[in-house]
């Protein structure tokens, strides 16, 4: 059971997941629960304000803390990256709240989810993020505690080096496949036998008419490219080059002689073909720059703001 005092609560909320972390004043980790969707973008706001209310009530009651003792709740989440999406997210779940309970949120922080893994990252401390999973983006912060960007355009414009840019590579590979206008590919075998996707006919049926997500094939050039598939390899190679360059900006803008990156997104947070490529580009062509992996999950960094937060108001 906790003593009295005062508490943090950070909450990172994807599109599948929500996982809240509660700790003391210290930053020591008191509970950590999950529940799921806590994307406003996708459930809405109000099932997203419900998913977020449950679940600080349900790990207050999990360390035996009141509510009334969080100082601070600080809530990253994927689409807040906007100061107007945030502050309406912000204010959806405070009008959920009051007209279920009768307490109230005392300071209540909403910022991205790209902020909260930076600052888990690397606890606080200056360093590079790269995401990459359907979009890509990079973050940074630097020795001012400025935070810099670099990338994040969208599918239509940008997201190299992304699940979905290596998927529209691999599925434009197996169009030329079809018409032959490129050697074979083990891509047209694994397409096959996971889409069901056997001709040009019906590739263009899935991606026109179908609405098929591209970034379901970038798995299958990945898996490819580790069997020794020139041609995935070749998408790879170019992919992780737009990445490097992505990191060679970023660093310029920290201005930092020696600077970490941590990969982050379900495309390179576990080892692959990809990553051990994107690692070792980015240390053989990018000078200063090492690649690690994070200190501490998002959640953990939405906790950092919130002491943060008590640390500025104090001072």
């Amino acid at each position: 059971m906790a003593e009295n005092g005062k508490y943090i609560i950070g909450i990172d909320g994807g599109a599948t997941k929500t996982t809240a972390v509660l700790s003391d004043i210290s930053g020591n980790i008191l509970a950590e629960l999950t529940s799921g969707p806590g994307n406003f973008l996708i459930i809405g706001i109000d099932n997203a304000a419900r998913t977020i209310s449950e679940l600080i009530l349900d790990i207050c009651n999990q360390a035996e803390v009141s509510s009334q003792n969080v100082e601070v709740i600080c809530i990253g989440l994927t689409g807040a990256g906007r100061e107007s999406d945030a502050e309406r997210m912000k204010n959806g779940l405070i009008e959920f709240w009051n007209g279920r309970y009768s307490t109230s949120l005392k300071n209540l922080i909403v910022t991205s989810d790209a902020r909260i893994a930076l600052e888990g990252a690397f606890a606080g401390n200056p360093g590079i993020i790269l995401i990459a999973g359907t979009g890509s983006i990079m973050f940074a912060k630097d020795r001012n505690e400025e935070i810099h960007r670099v990338g994040g355009f969208g599918r239509f414009i940008g997201d190299e080096g992304s699940g979905y840019s290596i998927g529209r590579c691999g599925l434009s590979a197996l169009g030329k496949f079809f018409d032959g206008r490129i050697p074979e590919t083990k891509l047209s075998d694994l397409i096959a036998q996971n889409f069901s996707i056997t001709s040009g006919e019906e590739l263009i049926k899935a991606v026109y008419r179908e609405n098929f997500d591209l970034a379901a094939a970038a798995p299958l050039v990945i898996q490819c490219a580790e069997d020794g598939d020139e041609v995935c390899r070749e998408i790879l190679r170019k992919e992780a080059d737009e990445l490097v360059c992505h990191v060679k900006a970023i660093k310029n803008k920290i201005k930092l002689k020696n600077v970490s990156v941590a990969f982050i997104g379900g495309l390179i947070s576990s080892e692959n073909y990809y990553v051990k490529l994107l690692r070792k580009n980015i240390m053989q062509k990018v000078e200063g720059v090492t690649v690690v992996n994070p200190e501490h999950p998002p959640a953990f960094g939405a906790v950092l703001i919130g002491l943060e937060s008590i640390s500025v108001e104090e001072s």
